[in-house]
């Protein structure tokens, strides 16, 4: 009997971000990509969500190596934390293995891990798994998918694509080879399904430019910029646009420096000479001289463009007539965030223009026509959508169904769901550890649910503390209760209710001197819960109450 190819997410379903998905054949395993993703509104603190890793630590002697398709933080984000426990060879092309290497310098990974590079058109072997490098394009430089063979048959893993004819560099997805695989038989597909819900073509990054030209021609004041660091082709459009009409650029983010540097570097930007200058020098020039290309387009809390709005930016301060354009979309999620910093440009006299006024964006994944040219191309036998959230996952099954594909071959999976494959048949055969991982500073996953629980309920309604000292002889009060309140009401003007509450602990406390005085677990649980009780009669509010007991 024929090993069977078990395919696995740790991320990427039924969410954005964190993709990270196993192969698993016999005794070899490979990872494709190892995304973060951002956290929710009610995760308080948390900086960063990233897979869990238990499956894979647990099988470390099977794991063969980890399959980059391209440098976004949602598909190399958790690498990092992934290398401090499994020491395994890194495959990526030339720009994500740039920025992959800045991230494990920051992390003092960089000479513990072996990061090997890869041109599209490349095969790699790992074990019983033969890995292709296949160019496509997205809206960050050297992204590919990968065609992923062993002895259960082919695999296709397009990463996030879509079809750019124009593209500004790199050239057209490799289509010719896609349909060359589609012809020697292609077992399964996994396909990026963030934009199945859009009708149509995405329009190529090229028609960005022409809106970038228009801004700028006739304009004679400053212009700002803020889009997405990675996207080196936009970066590269509006540099050349901004030498067109003799202004100097100026970058400023650390994230939009990173890329920057790393794409020049590698080739991938062409910045004419004296076109860059340092962000400190643009006082000196004149308005219309002056191109300031920023992180931010997100309404990042500490990002450059959110702290040029709210006067924070150390070099840049927005002035009246400013023309400050965000070339990028609202991320879900982050509206109210980029709409408070629009406001705050509108009140310092910015001259705002958007997506909305302009053709400022376009997507970097592929829409319903090109996935179903990638389907024809293909011609699977199954068909697994990943990259997605639940709606997405179904309409892109329905998707696959409209182009002659038996329902009963395509597989809509969850993180940590085994699916086996075979030629004779697909199944979903049990599932492994995974979920989400919280980094909290240097924490990795020692902030759980509980922890975000108690955050939740400090951040709703407060805190209040009950501390009392009591003999250790007698049990007899000596001091207090003492109240102290942090989140809950302003003390100076509640003072009637501090001094209720400080009558309901002392009662609570002589009941239980009646009882087992030294029974502090059962004395601290009567005072919470006759507190508690009495405000939410009171208040209808229901705050953390922490009583603290001290024996002298």
């Amino acid at each position: 009997m024929a090993e069977k190819l078990k395919i696995i997410s740790l991320g990427g379903l039924n969410e954005i971000g964190k993709n990270m998905t196993v192969y698993e054949y016999g005794n070899d395993i490979i990872v494709v990509d190892a995304g973060m993703g951002f956290p929710d509104n009610d995760m308080y603190g948390i900086d960063v969500v990233i897979p869990d890793f238990t499956y894979l630590i647990r099988n470390r002697d099977k794991v063969r190596g980890v399959f980059i398709t391209h440098g976004h933080e949602d598909h190399i984000g958790s690498l990092p934390y992934f290398l401090r426990e499994l020491n395994v060879p890194v495959y990526a092309t030339r720009m994500s293995a740039g920025l992959i290497k800045l991230k494990l310098e920051e992390h003092h990974l960089a000479g513990k891990t072996r990061l090997i590079t890869c041109e599209a058109g490349e095969t790699v072997r790992a074990g019983k798994f033969t890995v292709e490098f296949i160019h496509v394009n997205h809206s960050i430089a050297d992204a590919v998918a990968f065609a992923i063979k062993c002895p259960a048959g082919l695999c296709v893993h397009t990463g996030d694509f879509k079809i750019d004819p124009t593209p500004v560099s790199g050239g057209m997805i490799d289509l010719a080879r896609l349909g060359q695989l589609g012809r020697e038989g292609v077992l399964a597909l996994l396909c990026d399904s963030t934009n199945v819900e859009r009708p149509g073509y995405t329009k190529s990054e090229k028609s960005v430019g022409a809106s970038f030209d228009a801004l700028f021609r006739g304009c004679d004041e400053r212009i700002i910029i803020a889009t997405f660091a990675s996207n080196v082709d936009r970066i590269q459009q509006i540099i050349t646009v901004a030498e067109k009409y003799g202004r100097k650029v100026a970058i400023t983010g650390r994230s939009m420096e990173n890329a920057i540097k790393v794409s020049t570097e590698l080739g991938y930007m062409s910045i004419p000479a004296g076109t860059l200058v340092d962000i400190n020098q643009i006082k000196s020039l004149p308005k219309n001289k002056v191109c300031i290309v920023t992180t931010g387009s997100q309404g990042e809390t500490m990002s450059a463009m959110t702290r040029m709005a709210f006067n924070t930016h150390r070099q840049v301060e927005i002035q009246a007539g400013d023309r400050v354009i965000f070339s990028a979309s609202a991320i879900p999620g982050n509206e109210n965030a980029i709409g408070s910093v629009i406001n705050e440009l509108y009140r310092k006299g910015a001259e705002v223009v958007n997506e909305r006024q302009a053709e400022l964006h376009v997507s970097g994944h592929a829409c319903q026509d090109e996935l179903k040219i990638i389907h024809a191309l293909l011609r699977p036998r199954f068909f697994i959508p990943v990259h997605g959230e639940q709606r997405m996952l179904k309409t892109h099954a329905k998707l696959a169904q409209e182009m002659g594909m038996d329902p009963r071959n395509i597989v809509i999976s969850d993180i940590g769901k085994v699916i086996e494959l075979s030629q004779n048949g697909v199944k979903l055969s049990g599932t492994v550890p995974a979920g989400r991982v919280f980094v909290d500073g240097y924490g990795v996953g020692d902030v759980g649910a509980v922890v975000l629980r108690d955050r939740k309920h400090l951040a709703e309604d407060g805190m209040i503390v009950v501390v009392a000292s009591v003999s250790a002889e007698d049990g007899g009060l000596l001091s207090g209760p003492d109240i102290i309140t942090r989140g809950f009401v302003y003390v100076k003007e509640s003072e009637g209710l501090m001094e209720e509450l400080k009558e309901v602990a002392l009662e609570a406390l002589e009941r239980s001197q009646r009882g087992n005085y030294r029974d502090w677990t059962a004395i601290k649980g009567d005072i919470r819960d006759d507190l508690s009780s009495y405000l939410f009669k009171k208040t209808k509010r229901n705050p953390m109450i922490l009583p603290v007991i001290m024996e002298v």
